[in-house]
């Protein structure tokens, strides 16, 4: 597809978490930045301030880890598709979008991207092996272990509800939501293989 860039020599990139699918920031790219970024596999940009190229996070370390890059349907601007390791935003925030038009903080959208975090999080514990860690507990169990956990979860899942109280069934289902990640991580099963089962089931 044909890219139409403005008479500066740059289009728009908005750059979106490739699992949460939350929105992290916008760059610009010239058509050397955009080459850069697809041989490279990491986000490049045009700065427009410095009038050069600028490689996201090469300063912090946060690089952008490129996935896959998705041009608008009239071809001027772009959806770019990455894995971020770190916070986006120079501030430390996750997005550089945290605050509302009157500068107060803005929840994170979408409330999802806390499972992809989790998911990171867990995937972090499991490499690192931290002692005091509750996840690496149940790792070392192994299935025997977190399978009991889930079977605890559920159960009590059954009887919150049962309460019907709201609280209470939040709680139960955040539990055993958490305890069935930790099982996919320890079948190295990737969370996206169930998201695509669920696509594949219920196409809307």
């Amino acid at each position: 597809m044909e890219l139409r860039y403005d008479t500066h020599g740059l289009i728009a990139a908005v750059v979106q978490h490739a699992r949460s699918g939350e929105v992290l920031m916008l760059g610009y790219m010239n058509e050397t930045a955009l080459q850069q970024t697809l041989a490279s596999g990491l986000v490049t940009f045009w700065s427009r301030s410095r009038a050069a190229l600028w490689r996201k996070g090469e300063t912090s370390g946060n690089l952008l880890r490129l996935v896959e890059i998705r041009p608008d349907c009239d071809g001027d601007a772009l959806l770019v598709l990455a894995e971020p390791p770190g916070p986006t935003c120079h501030t430390g925030s996750p997005s550089c979008f945290f605050r509302t038009l009157d500068d107060t903080a803005a929840e994170r959208t979408p409330a999802i991207t806390v499972v992809t975090r989790l998911i990171a999080q867990i995937a972090t514990r499991a490499a690192e092996r931290p002692d005091d860690s509750y996840t690496v507990r149940l790792l070392s169990g192994g299935v025997d272990r977190i399978g009991k956990k889930i079977g605890e979860e559920a159960a009590e899942v059954i009887i919150a509800a049962k309460n019907s109280s709201a609280t209470e069934l939040t709680w139960e289902v955040a539990d055993l939501l958490y305890h069935t990640l930790v099982l996919l991580q320890d079948q190295g099963l990737p969370a996206e293989a169930i998201w695509r089962e669920l696509a594949r089931r219920y196409k809307a």
